[in-house]
């Protein structure tokens, strides 16, 4: 009597776990919302001052409907509408535009804008301000001009030893708001140290939205060999995210833009990949890596919910009434 082998089990599908929340926060949705009703209201050119936010895909859209981004304030024609971006503006840029007779569209971030406004607060009380944040970013520019010679920049915990404030028992920590809340903490326990009587702000000012999206990346490092991470390489928040995720235990981790971008050699031996993005991130880039894992074998999609967020912004001022 022969015995038949025991059948073979089908191959089982790859999992994805969708970290939710994701993608576009508040902030970003109401300053593309912004260049794309400048542009209905009053036609292309607008001009917009760096990129609105830190996505390409974002950004080439939004150069194909009339948006033209500059670096500088001088490269804007005089008379014409400068918008702007989500990362917020020194003074001394505002005054810029005011010389070249511009019509500007301020499209900051509200939480970004909450931190100019206690800078300069703090500066009127003649505290040293010890901001938190990468060197060149845009944020970080835009902070520090609010009160110049009350700032210092605090890049992590190796740069405190070297600080120097004018008195000790007035000296406040504020922070970029794009940061990983880890990261920030760790400097601000090493400030805390350094200076007993450092003062905290009225709220945290690492924005909801970056809180938000690492707490899920964790969730999902947990669960999952590979995590990707959708987001452009000059995204603040989106790199963090990348750099949280691998803190929290996942044994890979990668940044892209596009889906075509992804090495499929990260796929080897993995039976779960963890999807995300960044805050300047649109979900059609997901529903990209999404279709391109399924192309893959990966077709059991599950959401990882670890919040829910229902926050809005107004649109900018400016864009509620007719500028011309």
């Amino acid at each position: 009597m022969t015995t038949s082998p025991p059948p073979t089990s089908a191959p089982q599908p790859g999992r994805v776990l969708l970290a939710s929340p994701r993608g576009w926060c508040a902030g970003v949705d109401r300053a593309v919302l912004a260049v794309e009703k400048a542009l209905e209201q009053y036609g292309p050119p607008i001009y917009v001052r760096h990129e609105i936010v830190h996505n390409k895909y974002v950004v080439q859209s939004l150069q194909k409907k009339g948006a033209i981004f500059v670096e500088q304030i001088d490269e804007v024609p005089e008379g014409a509408i400068v918008l702007f971006s989500a990362h917020g503006v020194a003074p001394a840029v505002h005054a810029q535009a005011a010389e070249r007779r511009l019509t500007t569209i301020d499209a900051t971030c509200p939480l970004v804008t909450k931190v100019h406004r206690e800078a300069v607060r703090y500066a009127q009380q003649d505290y040293d301000i010890l901001l938190i944040g990468h060197e060149g970013h845009e944020e970080v520019i835009g902070t520090s001009g609010e009160a110049p010679d009350h700032i210092t920049l605090v890049g992590g915990p190796d740069d405190v030893a070297d600080i120097c404030v004018h008195d000790e028992s007035k000296v406040v920590w504020l922070s970029q708001t794009t940061l990983s809340v880890d990261e920030t903490m760790e400097t601000v326990n090493a400030l805390k140290a350094r200076f007993p009587n450092l003062t905290s702000p009225p709220s945290d000012d690492i924005c909801y939205a970056t809180q938000n999206r690492q707490t899920a990346v964790k969730k999902l490092a947990e669960n999952t060999e590979l995590v990707i991470v959708v987001g452009s390489k000059n995204s603040s928040n989106s790199v963090r995210m990348v750099e949280v995720a691998r803190n929290a235990g996942a044994p890979a981790a990668h940044l892209v833009d596009f889906a075509h971008e992804i090495d499929e050699t990260w796929l080897e031996g993995v039976t779960t990949v963890g999807l995300t993005s960044g805050a300047s991130a649109p979900d059609v880039l997901v529903d990209g890596v999404l279709q391109w894992l399924a192309e893959r074998g990966y077709n059991n999609v599950e959401t990882v919910t670890t919040a829910n967020e229902s926050i809005t912004f107004a649109l900018p001022h400016e864009l509620r009434r007719n500028l011309r």
